[in-house]
C-alpha cells in the first residue's frame, strides 16, 4: 500500500493551463513596471521564497533581457530554478545567462550584479532539498520536464559594485 506521504511525490500536481501561467508572469511584470518597481518584488521568509528581477543579455540580441523570479538566499549566494512554468524548453533566461553569466539582480533593498551557474554534486543536492522544503509539489513539477531542472546559483560579482 502506498503512503500519503509517498503519493505527494509520484503524483503529478496539478498546474493551470500554459496560458495561464503566461498571463499571470504578464500580469507581475506589468505591475512590477507600473509601479516603478515597488510592487512585484519580496524577500524571501521562513519556507517562503522571494521575487527578484534579473537581468541578463540576451544570448542572440546583445541587448538586456529582463525576468522575475522565485529565490532563497544561501548565504551570500540567490539560488532558483531555470523551470519555464514547468513547461519542456529551458527558459530563455537561462540559455542567456548561460551564454554570458554576468548580469545584475534587483532585490527590495536594491541592485547586485551576480554571475550566474548550475549547482551540481551534493551543492544541487542540497539546494534542491532546500527548495522541497518551500515546495512540497517540486519533485512532481520537476517530472514533468524530460530533462533534469538546473538549480541556478548567482553568486555576487567581485569585480562590480552592484550599481
Amino acid at each position: 500500500m502506498v503512503t500519503t506521504s509517498d503519493e505527494h511525490r509520484t503524483k503529478s500536481p496539478w498546474l493551470p493551463p500554459r496560458w495561464f501561467i503566461r498571463f499571470a508572469w504578464a500580469v507581475h511584470r506589468g505591475l512590477f513596471r507600473g509601479s516603478g518597481g515597488r510592487i512585484g518584488l519580496s524577500r524571501p521568509r521562513g519556507n517562503k521564497y522571494g521575487m527578484l528581477r534579473l537581468t541578463a543579455t540576451g544570448r542572440r540580441s546583445g541587448q538586456p533581457r529582463s525576468v522575475i523570479l522565485g529565490y532563497f538566499e544561501d548565504g551570500p549566494n540567490l539560488v532558483s530554478m531555470a523551470m519555464n512554468g514547468w513547461g519542456e524548453p529551458e527558459p530563455a533566461w537561462w540559455l542567456n545567462l548561460q551564454a554570458n553569466p554576468d548580469a545584475t539582480v534587483e532585490l527590495v533593498d536594491g541592485r547586485r550584479a551576480v554571475r550566474g551557474r548550475a549547482a551540481t554534486g551534493d551543492e544541487r543536492t542540497r539546494l534542491w532539498a532546500r527548495w522541497r522544503e518551500i515546495d512540497r509539489h517540486l519533485d512532481g513539477y520537476a517530472a514533468r520536464r524530460p530533462s533534469e531542472t538546473a538549480v541556478v546559483v548567482l553568486e555576487p560579482r567581485p569585480d562590480a559594485s552592484g550599481t
